[in-house]
Order: C-alpha cells, then sequence, then structure tokens
C-alpha cells in the first residue's frame, strides 16, 4: 500500500457531469485541479454502467431555445457528431476526452473519498483536506486544496466536513410550496437500474433466475405500459426505494430492482402476450442503481418551488434549468397513481450562486442533485445536464475565488459581476444577462457587416412547396419584433364552399426568455377566399417600447388549412395547440391552472414555418447584434444573420468591429449558432439528422486592417465543429496584434443558408 499527498488549487470529488464539467471550468480558467470519482469511467448516471439519458432544460424539446451552452453544449455536440447512434461506450469517450484535453486536470478514477479533514466551529467550518482509496492501485491520496467541490451526489464529502443539509422533504408551510406535504418526511425519489434488449435475428428463450418477481402478484401489471419496443430510458418508471435509505439501503435497493427486471423480462417472454418478443433477448442489464435523491446542502439561498414556478430572475444567477417539478410516488414502481407529477414553468427557470456553496463551511461549493433546494424544486434541477450546468458554473466560482482569495460567500456578495462578466466569456448557460465587461473591445467598437437579414417570411418555392396544415387546432407562429410588426401576410387554404373568417390574435410572450403566448394585446379578423391558397394579409400596428418576441395565434377554422413550408426561419417558431391524446398517459400532469408549454407545442414542426410575410423589415440581425448581446435567444435572436448566400458553400460574409484608434489585441472570441432549438441526447431519444448543425460556421477567417487598409488574415478555421472558439491573437514572441479593425469573414457553413454570429468580442493587453 502506497500513502501519498497532493496539492491543487482546487479538488473535485465526483466524476459525474457536475463534477466533470466543474474540474472543466476551474482548469480553463488556469487553475489546478484533481478530478476524484469512484467508477472507473466518468458521467455518473449518465455513464455505461448505468446509462441515463442526459436530460435539460429542453425537456425533451418542451422549451424552446433552452439546450444548454457552455461545457454541457460541447459534450453534446461533440456526441452527435462522435456517435449519431447514441452508443453509451461511445458516450464514455466523449466526456473523458473533454477532461484529458484539459492540461490543467489531474484525473483520479477508482478513487473512493471517505475521510476529510476539517476544522472550525460549526458555522464557520474550512476543509483542509480530503482522502481516498483507490481501488486495484492500494494507494492511499490525501488531497490538499484551497478550494473542494462536492459534486458526489449523494453529499459524501460535504457530510464528511460538517456542512448542514437536509433528507427528505420540506412541510408545507416551511417554504409555502403547494406541491410540499402537510408534514415534513424523509421521503425521497427512489433509484432505477435500466435495461437494453436486441433482436437476436432468431428465437431466443429466456429462463429466469429464482429471484425475478412475478409480476402478477404485484401492481405494476395495471398500472405501467409493458412494450416490446422499449428498453433503457423507457423504463425510467422501474423505481424503489422512497420508502428506505437510498444509501444505506443501496443494495437492497439493487436487489429489488433487478428481481423486477427479471420479472418484467420474464413476463415479456415467457406470458403469450408478446408474439413478437421471440427473437429478443437481454443486451444489458446495469448493476448499479441510478440513485436520484439523498442529501440536500443548504446554502445561502434555498431554491424553491416558486423560484422555478415563477421563473425568479436572481441577480446572482449563474445557470439555468427547464425541467418540470418532476416529483415521483415513494412507493415507486409499486404505487397506484402515475409514475411521475409535473409541473412546468412558461419557460425556463434560474439558479443563484448563493445555492451553489455552504451556508457554514466556508470553502466547499457543491453541484449536482445535491444544491441548497427543497425537495420540490430539486425535482425539477436534479436532470444531470442542469447538473451539468451547475457544475461549470460552481467550478468557475471556484477559480476565481482562487484567483481572488476570497471564499464563495464573499465572491456571490461582493463581486457578482466577475462572476457574471466570467461565465459570460466562456459561453456557459446563462439566459437574460448582457455583456458588460470592459475587457472587452469589441463593446466600444463600431460594427459593420458584408450585409444583414432584414426580411421575416417564408415562402413555397418550386423546390419547396410546402403542405397543407389543417386549422383543426389552433396554430400560432412566434416573431420578433423589432422595432414593429405592422402587417403579417399568411398563405392560407380557404374553404371549398364559400370565404372564411379567420381569428387572428397577438400575444405577447409576458418574459423575453419565453415561447408562449401570456397576454393577448389585439384580434382582428382576416376574409379568405375559397379555395386557394391565397395570400391574406394580417393588420397588426404592433410597436413595442423595445425589441421583443411576439406570438400570432390563428384560430382554428373548419375546412381551412395554412402551409407549412419545411424551410427554417431565423428567429421563427411554428407552433400547434396541444389536442387530446398529446401527453403520454403514465404522467399525472395538473391542468388547474393551465401549463402554457404543454398547450403550445413545436414538436413536429422542427425546421418548418407556416408560410408567412411580415412587414415592416426588421432589425433584429442587425450586426450589432453580436456584440453586447445576451449570447442566446431573449426577447429576440440576439445574433448577427446575413442575407441569403447564393451558394452556402462559399459565403464570403464578414462582420467587422473599427475603433477609432489602433488597439493591442490579444484574443478574439466567436459565439457561432448551433441552434440550441434543436434537442440533443447522448442516448438519442430523439435523433436529429444532423451530425453537425447546419447553422454552425465551418470555414472562417479572422484578420486584422493592416495600416495601409489591407487585411491580414491572423486565423484561418476550416471543418469547425464547436459553436464557441477561443483565438489566440498574439504572436509567437508573445506580443499582441496592433490594429484599428478586426473582421470575421465566414467562408462557408455546414449547410444554412445565412451566416450567423452569436458574438465576436475582442480582448486587449
Amino acid at each position: 500500500m502506497r500513502e501519498e499527498e497532493v496539492h491543487y488549487d482546487i479538488a473535485v470529488i465526483g466524476g459525474g457531469l457536475a463534477g466533470t464539467c466543474a474540474a472543466i471550468a476551474a482548469a480553463r480558467l488556469g487553475r489546478r485541479v484533481a478530478l476524484v470519482n469512484n467508477r472507473p469511467v466518468l458521467g455518473g448516471n449518465a455513464s455505461s454502467e448505468v446509462r441515463v439519458w442526459v436530460c435539460g432544460a429542453t425537456a425533451h424539446g418542451v422549451h424552446r431555445w433552452a439546450r444548454e451552452t457552455g461545457i454541457m453544449g460541447e459534450l453534446y455536440t461533440e456526441n452527435q457528431y462522435r456517435n449519431p447512434e447514441g452508443n453509451p461506450y461511445y458516450w464514455d469517450q466523449v466526456v473523458l476526452d473533454a477532461v484529458r484535453a484539459e492540461p490543467g486536470i489531474d484525473l483520479y478514477l477508482n478513487t473512493d473519498v471517505r475521510e476529510v479533514d476539517a476544522s472550525g466551529p460549526d458555522d464557520a467550518r474550512e476543509v483542509h483536506s480530503c482522502t481516498g482509496w483507490m481501488m486495484g492501485s492500494e494507494r492511499r491520496i490525501t488531497f490538499h486544496a484551497r478550494q473542494f467541490l462536492d459534486c458526489t451526489g449523494d453529499g459524501l464529502l460535504g457530510h464528511l466536513a460538517g456542512a448542514h443539509y437536509r433528507i427528505g422533504r420540506e412541510a408545507r408551510a416551511e417554504f409555502g410550496e403547494p406541491w410540499a406535504p402537510e408534514e415534513k418526511d424523509e421521503a425521497l425519489l427512489g433509484s432505477t437500474i435500466l435495461f437494453h434488449t436486441k433482436d437476436a435475428g432468431r428465437p431466443v428463450k429466456f429462463v429466469p433466475p429464482a429471484y425475478a418477481r412475478d409480476l402478477t402478484t404485484t401492481p405494476i401489471l395495471r398500472n405501467r405500459v409493458l412494450r416490446t419496443g422499449d428498453n433503457g430510458c423507457d423504463y425510467w418508471w422501474v423505481e424503489w426505494g422512497g420508502e428506505h435509505d437510498t444509501v444505506h439501503d443501496n443494495e437492497r435497493i439493487r436487489d429489488e430492482l433487478q428481481a423486477v427486471i427479471m420479472g418484467i423480462w420474464d413476463h415479456i417472454k415467457n406470458s403469450g402476450e408478446f408474439p413478437d418478443a421471440e427473437n429478443l433477448t437481454l443486451e444489458w442489464v446495469g448493476s448499479l442503481p441510478g440513485k436520484r435523491e439523498y442529501r440536500r446542502f443548504l446554502g445561502d439561498h434555498m431554491l424553491s418551488q416558486q423560484d422555478v414556478l415563477e421563473q425568479r430572475q436572481f441577480d446572482d444567477r449563474v445557470a439555468f434549468g427547464g425541467w418540470s417539478v418532476d416529483l415521483h410516488p415513494v412507493q415507486g414502481m409499486y404505487a397506484d397513481e402515475p409514475g411521475a407529477r409535473q409541473r412546468y414553468a412558461d419557460g425556463i427557470f434560474h439558479i443563484p450562486l448563493r445555492s451553489l456553496y455552504s451556508v457554514n463551511v466556508t470553502n466547499l461549493l457543491f453541484a449536482g442533485r445535491n444544491i441548497s433546494a427543497t425537495h420540490i424544486a430539486f425535482g425539477a434541477t436534479r436532470v444531470m445536464a442542469t447538473c451539468a450546468t451547475l457544475g461549470e458554473a460552481a467550478g468557475t466560482a471556484a477559480a476565481l475565488c482562487v484567483a481572488e482569495g476570497i471564499g464563495p460567500r464573499e465572491l456571490a456578495a461582493e463581486r457578482p459581476e466577475l462572476v457574471r462578466r466570467t461565465l459570460l466569456r466562456q459561453d456557459a448557460s446563462v439566459i437574460g444577462l448582457d455583456d458588460d465587461d470592459p475587457r472587452n473591445l469589441a463593446r466600444a467598437a463600431r460594427v459593420s457587416a458584408s450585409s444583414h437579414l432584414s426580411r421575416l417570411a417564408a415562402e413555397p418555392t418550386p423546390d419547396a412547396p410546402g403542405e397543407r396544415y389543417p386549422l383543426t387546432r389552433d396554430l400560432a407562429l412566434l416573431l420578433p419584433v423589432d422595432p414593429a410588426l405592422d402587417t403579417v401576410d399568411l398563405l392560407v387554404h380557404g374553404a371549398p364552399g364559400g370565404p372564411s373568417e379567420l381569428t387572428v390574435e397577438l400575444w405577447s410572450t409576458g418574459r423575453p426568455e419565453n415561447a408562449v403566448p401570456v397576454d393577448r394585446l389585439l384580434t382582428t379578423t382576416v376574409t379568405v377566399p375559397a379555395d386557394g391558397p391565397h395570400w391574406v394579409t394580417a393588420r397588426l400596428g404592433h410597436r413595442p417600447d423595445a425589441p421583443e418576441n411576439a406570438v400570432l395565434i390563428v384560430r382554428a377554422c373548419p375546412d381551412t388549412a395554412l402551409v407549412l413550408v419545411p424551410v427554417r426561419t431565423d428567429g421563427v417558431l411554428a407552433l400547434r395547440s396541444r389536442v387530446e391524446g398529446d401527453v403520454a398517459v403514465d404522467h399525472d400532469i395538473p391542468e388547474e391552472d393551465g401549463q402554457l408549454v404543454l398547450e403550445w407545442q413545436a414538436r413536429g414542426l422542427r425546421r418548418r414555418t407556416f408560410g408567412f410575410r411580415a412587414a415592416p423589415e426588421t432589425a433584429a440581425f442587425l450586426p450589432e447584434r453580436a456584440v453586447g448581446g445576451f449570447q442566446r435567444p431573449y426577447g429576440g435572436p440576439q445574433m448577427w444573420s446575413s442575407e441569403p448566400l447564393a451558394d452556402p458553400d462559399r459565403a464570403a460574409q464578414w462582420l467587422r468591429l473599427d475603433w477609432d484608434e489602433e488597439r493591442r489585441l490579444t484574443e478574439a472570441r466567436v459565439v457561432f449558432d448551433d441552434d440550441v432549438d434543436e434537442y440533443l441526447n447522448n442516448l438519442h431519444r430523439h435523433r436529429t439528422p444532423f451530425e453537425v448543425m447546419p447553422e454552425l460556421v465551418r470555414d472562417y477567417r479572422v484578420q486584422s486592417r493592416e495600416p495601409d487598409g489591407t487585411w491580414r488574415t491572423l486565423e484561418t478555421v476550416t471543418d469547425n465543429r464547436r459553436r464557441h472558439r477561443v483565438h489566440d491573437l498574439r504572436g509567437p514572441d508573445g506580443s499582441p496584434v496592433s490594429t484599428g479593425a478586426l473582421r470575421l469573414v465566414v467562408d462557408a457553413t455546414h449547410g444554412a443558408p445565412h451566416a450567423h454570429v452569436i458574438a465576436f468580442k475582442a480582448y486587449g493587453a
């Protein structure tokens, strides 16, 4: 056995997606980081050992423009390129490669941290070190660090350090949460084991083990749906342990879950009810329960149900989520009620830095399912893509604490602008924060471009004629309004027997981050002649005080139809109202107060738009939108888009920054559009047809203007697959570039007809 002591700026304990992103974020800010994981692979519940798909703010496509950016976004898009089939082993390598790409990270796998050295009074403790046992190598390693991150999920590090935490459900009165129980208790969400099947191409028998559960003796057959085409996370409801201690009873929970899986497979193979299962065999069954809930630490803010559902904007917000408040019955798979009760906010919700550090341990941050949130709010924050964004935020905060020589509480209270600006500089998952960083010299530049998109329209062409889309339900278009929306022409098939009257309404979205109709602004009627299709005009005269999104609703009308054009229109969404049967039957989704994101869906309409023409011209895509903007759709698309290109492979569009005097530049950063409305998933519950998003810029150049007015190419990039690119502009001797202008030349996209740039930034010496 070997005894070792190692010293780092930051020790991240737990190698799930939260810990992985925390370590990468801190390393990219120049810190030396130990990433310590007690399993042989990274990814936690997302790894090939457990195989839970990575869900996040999109909520399987419910929320619009909500896919995570930052490090989690990089993992999503890299996996989409390298692993279009959703192989869980390939996903392991995507995550591992991301860690190994950072020279500042030392990775310790198979290392179980079970000792902590901490001291101080109960209200001001400090962690000095923690010690782990590296299994198989007989190494006992003590990790010394200035900041510690508990990303273990179960919260063991913080528990051993004396951090305050809770287990179970709060009483309703404590936070006024309608979904909380009357009295507090220790009930939890249970754990799950998954399984995968495959078609062997010939009959395969199954002889169940003696421990297989007989499903006829359980409520499962009457309350849950078994299908031969389902496997993996389709069986998320195989859940148990909420009435037990999900940590100390972990082995008992595992045995019960595996017994039920064997019982499910026995029923499918041998009951005679599934003749199409004859050639199916089990390919993989998990051996580790995927845990949902255990310790939740206390921070300076405890996120609540109201914070989530009311989408409260915190001054110190550092990440966002969008998953529903998703709570499961304590009895899990043996419950008579549906497997999940869900309540969605109207859009994404925000998470503050004050929920990511300990209220009583001065150098402890945390990220993942153990953050400072009530049981009810935890139901929305616990999904892994959200946990990953929390990891990036916590890792960023830890790095800033080390650099500034302060603790997380002081950072949140005294330097919130430093956190905000750093997250934006890194293109992290934040919404509604504009770039006010004085170091970004682009903010003081004059911005111009070769062209910009000025007309909002989707019109049929001979190559894309469109199709009838009956108005048997309400349909809608979400449109950017900048500066006005005077008229919208709609392409409509009229009723065969004579003219029809369409009711057209204009609604606001309530919040800039939302994409659903909240407040009705006006109603008008439009006469549609028989047959067609015909262009008809809705006169609106809407001129808001500031740029915003608005939703144009066309109410259902018998025997009429809009025209669905197979093109993606920048900044525009097509929506349809929900009809009976659009929601899964194994979920309890209360409708007493409405759930607008479920009432208005974009599923099935991605990359298609109802035929329309808007007037007047729009300013939503001016080149200025790429400087000092929000880096995400927020009350508009918030990006520069060029005019349509005659040849998408040779775009030759440019975006330019000019200063009144020469600047000494050391770095340029570019954020491209990778269509955050496109829902991705590491195990591909939904498969997009694109290995690389078409909107992403493929080939480009960064150029500086010489004193004689010519342009010198500083960087040439081909085959780009990343949204966020960082370019060191310094010469071989470390000297900055002196210039009065910087230009980004887009030579090609991955297929989109416009050049899109979300942000173009420049930093000086």
